[in-house]
């Protein structure tokens, strides 16, 4: 039987322009990414808030992915929506419009069967609401925690304070620089860990891949080469998404579990960017994962 893993973030609507096109009110949210990433290798339990508006056939999307909703929470108004606009190079963006609507008043409620999940990702929301769902939960075997620029700014203190009853976080290499002042980021994973986070960081780092550093080792994932960039929304949610589902269906956070972890990370958000919102991932197999996984290592292996 699959692992559950309980996944606690946004649910949202986005309209998006890129190079590629344009999609209006797309299925989005850090969470919704990271749980369908999930769902090819455990059984993600999603808690969220969206509006009345919030669609029946996205519902049915995450129920046919096998996630459970039975923390997902609807409740009068509308569902938060973001809208924004990538640079041609598609790794800079603006934000043409925050709408928080019925998240503005998220405050995470976990049904009591989910209070004992093994694995949890407390995906980019504010710090003081990923503390009040440690709050809880009794304690997980893994903890993996996202950040963001703004809750660096804004909510600094509280971030620290929970990096103790975090055993992976992961964050970009900006936010790594930014919250730790080093640029080195080498130097920034190990100030983090310093400071409390139990078994490593994961650096995400765009087009150049991603970066592990744990007490006991490192790793790196490139980025695989996508032929056709569509959209990088979600492609780090994916990632994360991908690396607790694998280690919560290995049961092994060892260091190699950890290096295999990313690699599936990598793989999952190089399908994400091939479409807009979930478009990529729906009708996406493990085999499809695998082989992809497969070909990274060719990439990588020199003979």
């Amino acid at each position: 039987m699959k692992e559950k893993v309980l996944i606690v973030g946004s649910v949202a609507y986005d309209t998006v322009e890129t190079a590629a096109g344009r999609v209006e009110c797309a299925l989005g949210g850090a969470a919704s990414y990271a749980a369908a990433a999930a769902s090819f290798y455990c059984l993600p339990c999603l808690v969220a808030v969206v509006g009345e508006d919030f669609e029946k056939e996205h519902l049915d999307y995450f129920a046919g992915c096998g996630i459970d909703l039975c923390g997902l929470s609807r409740v009068p108004g509308r569902t938060f929506r973001w809208s924004g606009r990538y640079l041609p190079d598609m790794i800079g963006r603006e934000t043409l419009s925050t709408e928080l609507n019925v998240f503005e008043d998220f405050d995470p409620e976990l049904p009591e069967q989910l209070r004992a999940i093994p694995y949890l990702f407390l995906a980019n929301i504010h710090p003081r609401l990923q503390g009040r769902v440690l709050e809880q939960i009794r304690p997980p075997r893994l903890t993996v925690m996202d950040t963001m620029n703004l809750w660096i700014e804004t909510a600094r203190d509280e971030l620290m304070e929970l990096l103790p009853r975090v055993d992976i976080l992961t964050l970009n290499d900006e936010e790594a620089r930014m919250l730790t002042g080093k640029f080195n980021l080498y130097q920034a994973a190990r100030w983090l860990m310093d400071r409390g986070v139990k078994l490593g960081v994961v650096v995400k780092r765009g087009e150049h891949g991603s970066t592990l550093v744990t007490r006991e080792g490192m790793g790196i994932a490139a980025a695989y080469p996508v032929e056709e960039l569509i959209d990088p929304t979600g492609a780090g949610d994916s990632f994360a998404g991908a690396m607790i589902g694998v280690l919560a269906e290995a049961g092994d956070l060892s260091l190699p579990a950890l290096r295999r972890a990313i690699m599936h990370g990598a793989a999952l958000a190089s399908f994400t960017v091939e479409g807009f919102s979930l478009d990529r991932l729906r009708g996406l197999t493990r085999r499809d994962i695998d082989d992809r996984v497969r070909s990274f290592r060719d990439l990588l292996i020199v003979e």
